[in-house]
């Protein structure tokens, strides 16, 4: 069975967050299902953010638990 994944990143018209593309990728290469959340505007990243109460995008939920930024997500993957 494919482990699922949820990942809330932004994509704007004038930038593309890179460490969504990063996490993503890590996700998709562990095997994991991606509901990729796409955050296209200022106000929706910022609303995000204000919700889950973190500072940053992306951030990568598991089985209902928040893991994190790509950073994150890398040190999660490693442990196994």
């Amino acid at each position: 069975m494919t482990q699922q994944a949820t990942l809330y990143r932004m994509v704007l018209p004038e930038h593309v967050c890179p460490f969504g593309v990063r996490a993503k990728a890590m996700l998709e290469q562990a095997g994991f299902d991606v509901d990729d959340q796409i955050l296209t505007t200022r106000e929706a990243v910022d609303a995000f953010e204000r919700e889950q109460d973190v500072e940053t995008t992306p951030q990568v939920f598991i089985d209902g638990e928040r893991i994190g930024g790509s950073d994150k997500l890398e040190r999660w993957l490693q442990r196994g």
